[in-house]
């Protein structure tokens, strides 16, 4: 049985148990939700919620890292139906990209037909602040990493899938009408866990970069090969290396999510009142 058929089957063991736990209830899921690191409380906004801690879900890897939860919650916001993953594993925590993606493969392979991606990133744009919301237009993936790599599964979308927009111009025009100050750029995902340095920072700055993070990228490529419609937000919580006049800490990461509860909260909710209009 090659790696493939092996990966599906994970996937499809998982979708299984959700289908028979959730039933309705995620079948009328219209958006799947990521929470990046210290967003995570955005889970108490969703109204009727059920929720499965991921250790209980078959073939979910659990996220350790601290600001991240560890359940999928499903119920609604703003009248839509969304799945919201309250944390996400990485890279750097010597997970495989199947692994990173697995949630929300499983996800999409139950129905769900749109994403909302979120992170925590260091700001590299010279209009950049702490506090400030990114929309991805775009992202380069400079991990070295891919889940599309390996035999090839027709379930999880084609041998060689466009990228041309992963991320959805209406689904950003939406974000873009909420009401919140938000605007574009290009999402850098690295593998981590340490911190740029200055030089790599004026690297990705001269590459387009806007801000900079360890995650997304792999998930927005597999959902995107398997055509779902992708978003992708960014809260800028400090600004990157080289830029910022302290040293970096993922303390500070987590604070600022905490801080920008109300917004992401406010936003969010727009966000889905839109997508069930």
């Amino acid at each position: 049985m090659s790696a493939a058929n092996v990966e599906l089957q994970k996937v499809e063991r998982a979708a299984t148990f959700l289908r028979d736990r959730l039933g309705p209830a995620l079948a009328t899921a219209k958006l799947g939700l990521v929470l990046g690191s210290g967003l995570k409380d955005f889970a108490t906004n969703v109204q009727a919620a059920t929720t499965i801690p991921f250790a209980e879900i078959p073939e979910w890897p659990v996220p350790h890292v601290e600001g991240h939860g560890g359940a999928l919650v499903v119920g609604t916001v703003g009248g839509t139906g969304v799945a919201c993953l309250t944390g996400r594993v990485h890279l750097y925590e010597g997970w495989e990209p199947a692994d990173v993606v697995r949630a929300v493969r499983t996800l999409r392979r139950c129905g769900v037909p749109s994403f909302l991606l979120t992170n925590a990133a260091g700001g590299i744009a010279d209009d950049m602040a702490p506090g400030d919301l990114m929309v991805l237009r775009d992202h380069l993936n400079l991990t070295g990493r891919s889940p599309l790599v390996g035999p090839h599964e027709a379930a999880f979308g084609p041998r060689f899938p466009d990228q041309t927009r992963v991320y959805s111009p209406r689904l950003l025009m939406l974000l873009q009408r909420t009401g919140t100050r938000v605007r574009p750029g290009v999402y850098a995902g690295l593998l981590g866990p340490s911190y740029e340095t200055p030089a790599e920072i004026r690297m990705l700055h001269r590459l387009g970069a806007d801000a900079v993070g360890m995650s997304t990228v792999h998930e927005a490529m597999a959902l995107n090969a398997m055509g779902a419609e992708v978003a992708g937000l960014s809260l800028v919580t400090n600004l990157a290396a080289g830029i910022s006049p302290v040293p970096l800490a993922h303390a500070e990461v987590v604070a600022a999510g905490n801080q920008a509860k109300p917004v992401l909260a406010a936003l969010v909710t727009s966000f889905c009142r839109s997508l069930s209009a």
